[in-house]
């Protein structure tokens, strides 16, 4: 079966995390992805560790964070800092339908890789710029980072326990978050492509998708005018909905409406907390939150966590274990679902990896191969797309504008 995107070629510029989490989606639903990076060291990531992974030799080679954002891609090292360098980026785009970029605002126009250079030599292509804060705006020539992000748009305001410091989630979320948003996005544009003839210009801040992605804790706030504070591990809509303690350890308590809020009390042996006016309804159990939680609290502590999610779940009340990421990969749903992979490495060897979440029915994704070596595909990529012969090719990497 062939990939849904297998007709597309993806010119992938990008680096860190929001670019290749967005060209790795792409690669993963079929498109024929091409990384250029930088000869000699290549995509910072590759350098982040411990922990590395080991090449057929046992030597560490990338680190894992590189392998978790750029499997099923071609890397091709340019010097684009170079007229010659530059030269074969603008060959690569005018025979390519995506370019994803993430360098700062005017970064690539002094090298004439901007859109408006780009598009003069193919108006059909698709061209997605991520920084920081956007293409405009008084931010717009600032570095952003994931992290500084969280910080700015409120996010670490609403996460971490009341009275302690403001923290960020334990993933580079913003980053992920801004991934999917231009993947998506691209994929619009080739949609609009497909009608008009025409490419265009995507501009995407990750401070734009991190306040987009406040969701329901940004309406709270445009709703009421007051500014949501840091509740823990509790929803600021929903009660009972957090973590517990139980006799033996953890869980969540998920309880999403009156109904399993009712089956929670008969469950914990108090059945008339139910039909007591201040907790019968979800509002009136947010109005009386600080009434009703350490009741709850009581009744969980009662018994082991096993207990807990044996008897909810069977009832059908929402809840669940808080694990390790061991444990997730040990989960039985998690791996009926097939999560866990091993990806092929070309010349030998294998690479554990995190599947696609996406399951088509008639474009099931096809994990090609691990994330690439350096360079590891210049050679294919110049001869086949560019018609360059080994001795153009040895050429250029004598001089070392490709490598």
């Amino acid at each position: 079966m062939s990939g849904a995107l297998e007709h597309i070629r993806v010119l992938d510029l990008s680096r860190i995390l929001a670019g290749p989490w967005a060209g790795q989606i792409l690669a993963d639903f079929g498109a024929e992805v091409i990384k250029v990076e930088r000869p000699g060291c290549g995509d910072d990531t590759r350098g982040w560790g411990p922990p590395f992974i080991q090449d057929e030799e046992g030597h560490a080679a990338e680190a894992a964070y590189f392998h978790a954002a750029n499997r099923n891609k071609n890397s091709v090292a340019i010097d684009i800092t170079t007229a010659d360098g530059q030269a074969l980026v603008r060959q690569l785009a005018a025979v390519s339908d995506v370019v994803l970029e993430n360098y700062k605002v005017g970064g690539l126009k002094k090298y004439g890789l901007d859109y408006d250079s780009l598009s003069k030599i193919n108006p059909g292509l698709v061209y997605c710029s991520i920084t920081g804060f956007g293409q405009d705006g008084p931010y717009a020539s600032r570095a952003g980072y994931d992290f500084m992000i969280q910080g700015m748009s409120g996010l670490m305001s609403i996460t971490g326990e009341p009275e302690g410091m403001p923290v960020k989630v334990g993933v580079a979320l913003t980053d992920v978050m801004t991934g999917l948003y231009a993947a998506n996005a691209v994929q619009g544009a080739l949609l609009h492509r497909n009608e008009t003839g025409r490419g265009q210009y995507i501009d995407l801040a990750l401070l734009d998708v991190q306040v987009a992605t406040l969701a329901n804790q940004a309406m709270n706030y445009l709703a009421s005018g007051k500014a949501p504070q840091r509740l823990g591990n509790a929803h600021p809509n929903i009660v009972p909905y957090q973590a517990f303690a139980t006799s033996d350890g953890h869980m969540i308590l998920a309880v999403g409406n009156d109904s399993q809020f009712r089956k929670f009390c008969e469950i914990g042996g108090e059945p008339t907390l139910a039909d007591n006016p201040d907790f019968i309804s979800n509002k009136a159990r947010v109005e009386h939150r600080q009434d009703l939680i350490p009741l709850v609290e009581e009744i969980i502590s009662r018994q082991s966590t096993e207990w807990w999610l044996v008897k909810l779940a069977e009832a059908g009340v929402p809840c669940g274990p808080i694990n390790n990421i061991e444990q997730v990969f040990a989960d039985p749903q998690v791996r009926h679902r097939q999560m866990q992979i091993s990806l092929p490495r070309d010349g030998g060897g294998e690479v554990p990896g995190v599947a696609s979440p996406v399951k088509f029915s008639a474009t099931p994704i096809d994990y090609r191969r691990a994330s690439p070596r350096l360079g590891e595909h210049t050679a294919t990529v110049l001869g086949e797309l560019l018609r360059l012969d080994e001795s153009e090719i040895a050429l250029l990497k004598d001089r070392g504008i490709v490598a």
